[in-house]
């Protein structure tokens, strides 16, 4: 008996669409992922087998796991976390090297760390700063804003609560609560998708051969270390909150006159403080993952104590802020200056030694398709933290304007964070050339693929072929080849922004002023450009942070928009939350222990052939999974790719698990493997395996539309399929019935694959540009 088990990828996919049959039925899973087949094959197992009959055909859909209702758009908010996520994978592929890698993810991690502070920050300046110091304490502020009036000491006639501890305390609610629906959100999807046991097995000597972590028994099975993490960044979240309560009242009573015994709380407080700030970061830089066993531990004592006594500190020292202090009044800024400067000088330095430990180990082990050379990890950082400082300092600079409606009534956000908002018009200039460039980059590759195209399609009358047409399909295949242009843009891109970071920390420090007031006396372009820059910076930010939110509830809702940026999210959302815990969850912790399962008990009940047949995103999961099987299993299983990015994205940019090595590994372990792409195809690629395994895996690339014009067998005319619809190519049926005749009714392989052939719908000729 034979199995073929699809794989839908991006945009997800109905069982119906899948089967190609209205009638479907669920074999196995839930509501979130489940295994489908046609109702005519769900009781296949109990008819007499058939060696030469068709293959039952189930579909894997797995779409729900990262779709839903538009308010999952609001994961987006949180895309500077999952950015820093991405770059723990990122490393240079390294062996004989643990302890560097080791240090690598540690410094991920503090990356990621500072993130959490940062955004914990931002919230406290605009709650705590802006709103119950600055606006509630100034007379013309609180007038234009009703809702502070019983926080304003001038509209309340001194009430209870216009005091400005008592202010500060009630503000503090605000970052607070924010912590904790990260911590709330980041526990639940723990509980849903990191708590999925993999399949457990004993272990086989062949093991030893897999050249990557995918295959290891604890990979996706991040329970112990997410329960960790979580446990930190929420305390190091309520900690940030609580130093930036106690800050302004401390610096009240440490003042001269001020009360002795509230001073000395005040050191106390600090001590306690510093001390759980030590714990934090000792808890993060203690452990890293578990891989190579299924850790079922759970560090109970921690994941309980540290947030219960970081939240029983920001109790502590809101009761002590909001003691009653006769004379004090709130005037001028918080000092949050110092903290967002030594935050954005912390972060760019673990960049620069980040990309120190990226180059040591890129170095040891060269790989020239890896994307920028191994310093991706650093550049995404180096990304992810110039989002968290932007969405930061331009969200305060918009609320401080917003507040200031008057004009003139407070003093605004920290200087740094200005400047920070000011750099976004800079950043938008720079895209703007890269953009431009890539454009020009796209019409010479179409230039030159005009006489490709021609050739793959010439017909043998000698008739010729439609110009406009022809254009069509060469532009296609321009706009396809953008996507190996990704490193060089976020290269140029993030090298830019660390240059524009550190000149907004050097001009916030040097000038002590926003960028418009520091211009002041300079010239008057220079002037001009920067009060405009200062502007623009606050309110794109805003028009952004819309712009954001819409897209996001559209990628989720439309499925052609899905399709367009879908792929970015999906990339993020595979790997596990190695580096933050409050990054959006990993998707594949539920969905590679499906297939693994699932798998591995058809297998072993049946004994059949089984063809693993991934599409996209899929193909990625079919992989993750095979790796995850015993050996034994893996021998019995054959692997049929179409339009993945196994090497053409995950490859390049992950190259520690999936280089040439990994995916070596995996075509010699599996029964056969053969690969489908489209020139076409701005996601799906060849794997490109080195050596001898190369023309056993890619088909030559398949034509895409499969006739240039109308003839006998087409008389429509044909779509450009792209990334979608491979198995409507009379390829797919070819590969995959040969894949099942190359194994043998035990399951073991009967032979290696011949090479490349064109076929039908194939074409032999112009292969993709390596960008």
């Amino acid at each position: 008996m034979a199995l073929e088990l699809l794989v839908h990828g991006v945009g997800g996919a109905t069982p119906e669409k899948m089967l190609n049959d209205p009638r479907t039925v669920r074999i196995t899973g839930d509501d979130t992922a489940a295994v489908f087949r046609r109702v005519d094959d769900a009781g296949a197992e109990d008819r007499p087998a058939d060696p030469e009959g068709a293959p039952v055909r189930e579909a894997y859909v797995w779409c729900n796991l990262t779709s839903g209702n538009g308010a999952r758009a609001l994961w987006l908010l949180l895309l500077p976390f999952m950015v820093v996520n991405l770059a723990h994978w990122m490393r240079p592929p390294a062996r004989d090297r643990q302890g560097t890698v080791r240090f690598h993810g540690l410094l991920v991690r503090l990356a990621a760390l500072s993130l959490t502070v940062l955004l914990v920050a931002a919230a406290c300046e605009v709650a705590l700063d802006l709103a119950a110091w600055q606006c509630a304490g100034t007379r013309a502020c609180a007038e234009s804003h009703s809702w502070l009036g019983f926080l304003s000491p001038a509209r309340s006639d001194d009430g209870w609560w216009s005091a400005p501890g008592r202010r500060l305390a009630l503000a503090a609610v605000v970052p607070a609560a924010l912590t904790g629906l990260l911590w709330f959100l980041s526990r639940r999807t723990w509980s849903a998708y990191e708590s999925q046991r993999p399949m457990a097995h004993a272990p086989e000597p062949s093991e030893e051969n897999i050249r990557t972590a995918l295959g290891r028994p604890g990979f996706w099975y991040g329970r112990r270390l997410v329960a960790r993490l979580r446990a930190a960044h929420t305390a190091a979240g309520l900690l940030t909150v609580a130093a930036a309560l106690g800050s302004a009242a401390a610096r009240h009573d440490r003042a001269p006159g001020g009360p002795a015994v509230l001073a000395t709380l005040a050191e106390v407080l600090y001590a306690a403080l510093i001390a759980g700030a030590v714990a934090v970061v000792w808890v993060v830089c203690r452990r890293g993952r578990s891989e190579r066993r299924l850790d079922r531990e759970l560090d109970a004592r921690l994941v309980r104590f540290l947030p219960g006594g970081a939240l029983a500190l920001l109790i502590l020292t809101a009761v002590y802020a909001g003691w009653s202090r006769p004379g004090w009044k709130s005037a001028g800024r918080l000092p949050g200056d110092m903290t967002f400067g030594a935050l954005a000088l912390f972060q760019g330095t673990v960049v620069i030694v980040l990309a120190a430990v990226a180059h040591l180990l890129y170095r040891a082990h060269p790989d020239p398709r890896a994307a920028m050379r191994g310093f991706a990890g650093p550049a995404v950082t180096t990304l992810a933290c110039a989002l968290g400082g932007v969405m930061s300092g331009g969200v305060s600079q918009r609320v401080a304007d917003w507040l200031d409606g008057t004009g003139g009534t407070i003093e605004g956000p920290p200087v740094l964070l200005t400047w920070q908002a000011s750099v976004i018009p800079a950043v938008l200039l720079v895209v703007l050339g890269l953009a431009g460039w890539l454009a020009r980059q796209t019409l010479r590759l179409r230039r030159a693929q005009l006489a490709a195209v021609e050739q793959d399609y010439a017909d043998s009358s000698g008739a010729p072929l439609d110009a406009v047409r022809t254009r069509r399909i060469a532009g296609m295949r321009a706009m396809a080849a953008l996507t190996d242009r990704a490193p060089r843009i976020v290269g140029i891109t993030s090298a830019v922004t660390l240059l524009l970071g550190a000149a907004a920390l050097i001009g916030a420090r040097v000038t002590d002023d926003t960028p418009g007031e520091a211009s002041y006396g300079a010239y008057v372009v220079l002037r001009g450009a920067a009060q405009a820059a200062q502007a623009l910076g606050s309110w794109l930010i805003g028009f952004g942070f819309l712009l954001f939110v819409t897209w996001g509830r559209r990628a989720y809702k439309d499925p052609a928009a899905r399709r367009t940026i879908g792929i970015l999210w999906d990339v993020g959302t595979f790997w596990p939350r190695a580096s933050h815990p409050f990054a959006p969850p990993c998707y594949a912790e539920r969905a590679v222990p499906d297939l693994t399962w699932r798998i591995a008990t058809w297998t072993e009940a049946t004994g059949g052939r089984l063809v693993l047949s991934g599409h996209s995103q899929g193909s990625v999961l079919a992989a993750a999974a095979a790796w995850q099987l015993k050996p034994s299993v893996r021998k019995r299983v054959a692997l049929l790719t179409y339009g993945s990015p196994l090497e053409r994205l995950y490859g390049r940019w992950f190259p520690a698990h999936f280089g040439p090595a990994a995916l070596t590994s995996l075509h010699h372990d599996v029964a056969c493997w053969r690969n489908l792409y489209r020139l076409t195809d701005p996601i799906g690629g060849p794997v490109h395996l080195p050596g001898d395994c190369g023309p056993e895996v890619d088909r030559a690339p398949l034509k895409d539309p499969l006739a240039h014009g109308r003839d006998r067998e087409h008389p429509l005319p044909s779509p450009v399929l792209g990334h979608s619809d491979y198995q409507a190519d009379p390829a797919f049926a070819e590969e995959r019935e040969e894949l099942l005749a190359r194994l043998r009714p035990t399951g073991a392989p009967a032979g290696p694959l011949p090479g490349p052939r064109p076929g039908p719908g194939a074409q032999g000729s112009s292969g993709r540009s390596s960008g």
